[in-house]
């Protein structure tokens, strides 16, 4: 089937036209709202924890609100609420479309999986502020936790792979299969990273499954593969439909995206162990994870091109669409923390930037302006089909979000990567006699000016979700976009904006 093909949502089924296709999409407007919601506690408190940086006393003594106890709270309401959230409601909308077939299992179901993993975020929120983890180095929630969203993951996949097998386009899509290899991918880390003995069934406290360095290398293939299949597969899923819809186009090479996907699932899973250089783990691990992660520069950069090229034709579109601009944008941070990334997993640039602050750029670099951006942009393509609207309310709201975060990850990410490389040079530094030149404390003090500029970039970062959070319940409210289309011009926006 050609791309086209694949990426209609009209194409004509052979059923009774007294009985058109209808979808779930109520399930999806859930997570979109869900979605966004999380995206302001996530971002909110990240300016919080910020700022604590900045200046300590920010933590008004209270343990509840101090940097240990929220710094998971910031990274799980990230990763796992806005962008699982983003995840889940997507992958339903797209493999419904995709698919031409209603999600299996019913409406019932799908509500459990929102219900359910909208239970599992606030219990895990909680538990991280009253103290409550497993001591891991991403602080996982305490075994009942586990087993919950081990149920909800279960029942995830088997709505996304039973709408699969029941589908009327003989074809699966490829963003199918990057979202298909993010749900089991997924499902393997958190069984394999979570095992754990539990005191009893009536405790939460429960004893590791694995010790020294066995778990640091299992923390680690777990860590960065959960970068590798939520943060980027299941992401990429929604590059590769996204994209296309929003720009109108089909997707510029189907059979690169094949070859993407492949060589990505296969060179990913091994890039762990790059992130414990010059520790205890054995020499040829550490090699072996240096290694995948330079080749997966190709694979990265080959469904960055493809993402890029599909506005081939169609690059005036960025002028009238500013919703467009989050999505192409945020595919070009993804080719540049997938630069990034393989640099520094090269043994001599990582005795350098680990454990400094440049790794924190970097992160963020993907995080915000890969996987935020790309959710902004699909959020902005599917309210108003959702919610059968016009068009989003203003375009010229949107610009001001694009620019202002634009502007904001630009002030994070340099910020960090000066602050960084400050820390490097001065850890590693000696004097004439041998000695370190420069204590530690002196090394925080150095860095002090650029967390505060973290802290400022953060801040227009958030003030840009909160402009978009406006923009978007005036495009569900506002009589001016109160009109029910049956398909949504890409990029229309309202009369007079």
């Amino acid at each position: 089937m050609s791309d086209a093909a694949a990426l209609s949502d009209t194409v004509t089924m052979s059923r009774p036209l007294h009985a058109p296709l209808t979808y779930n999409e109520d399930v999806v407007r859930k997570f979109v709202v869900a979605g966004m919601f999380w995206a302001l506690v996530a971002f909110l408190v990240g300016v919080y924890i910020a700022a604590e940086l900045a200046w300590p006393e920010a933590n008004l003594g209270l343990s509840y609100v101090n940097f240990g106890r929220l710094r998971p709270v910031h990274t799980s309401a990230a990763i796992f609420a806005f962008g699982g959230s983003v995840l889940i409601g997507t992958s339903f909308y797209v493999v419904q479309r995709t698919c031409h077939a209603r999600l299996f299992g019913g409406e019932a179901l799908a509500d459990f999986v929102f219900w359910g993993y909208q239970f599992f975020i606030v219990m895990v929120a909680l538990s991280y502020l009253m103290g409550y983890t497993q001591g891991l180095e991403y602080a996982e929630p305490e075994w009942h936790l586990d087993l919950w969203l081990t149920l909800i993951w279960v029942i995830y996949a088997v709505i996304f792979i039973g709408t699969l097998m029941k589908r009327e386009e003989p074809h699966i899509y490829v963003a199918n299969w990057f979202y298909l290899a993010f749900i089991l991918t997924v499902a393997v880390l958190h069984l394999v990273n979570n095992a754990a003995v539990p005191i009893s069934m009536y405790s939460a406290k429960s004893y590791a499954a694995y010790g020294g360095v066995q778990s640091a290398l299992i923390q680690w293939w777990y860590g960065h593969n959960a970068v590798g299949f939520l943060l980027t597969a299941g992401f990429l899923g929604m590059m590769y439909y996204f994209i296309p819809k929003q720009a109108d186009q089909p997707i510029y090479s189907y059979r690169l995206s094949v070859v993407h996907f492949w060589s990505f699932v296969f060179m990913y899973i091994w890039a762990g162990p790059h992130h414990l250089h010059y520790t205890s783990l054995p020499d040829w691990t550490q090699t072996l994870g240096m290694v995948f992660s330079l080749m997966l520069w190709m694979p990265s950069w080959g469904g960055m091109i493809n993402g890029l090229m599909t506005l081939s034709g169609a690059w005036d579109k960025l002028r009238t669409d500013p919703a467009l601009r989050f999505s192409v944008t945020a595919v070009g941070f993804y080719g540049m923390a997938t630069f990034e990334g393989p640099v520094l997993s090269i043994r001599d640039v990582n005795a350098l930037a680990h454990y400094t602050d440049w790794i924190v750029g970097h992160v963020h670099s993907g995080t915000l302006g890969w996987n935020a951006f790309m959710s902004f942009g699909a959020i902005y393509y599917l309210v108003p089909v959702l919610w059968k609207r016009s068009g989003l309310y203003s375009a010229r709201l949107v610009a001001w979000h694009y620019w202002i975060s634009t502007l904001g990850i630009v002030l994070y990410i340099s910020s960090l990567w000066v602050a960084g490389i400050m820390q490097g040079l001065m850890w590693r530094a000696y004097d004439a006699f041998g000695f370190l030149q420069y204590s530690f404390v002196e090394s925080v003090s150095a860095v002090h000016p650029y967390y505060v500029i973290r802290w400022l970039g953060g801040m227009m970062f958030f003030v840009g979700a909160l402009i978009m959070v406006y923009n978007l319940v005036m495009t569900v409210r506002s009589p001016s976009t109160r009109r029910a289309v049956t398909g949504y011009p890409v990029g229309a926006i309202a009369a007079g904006e």
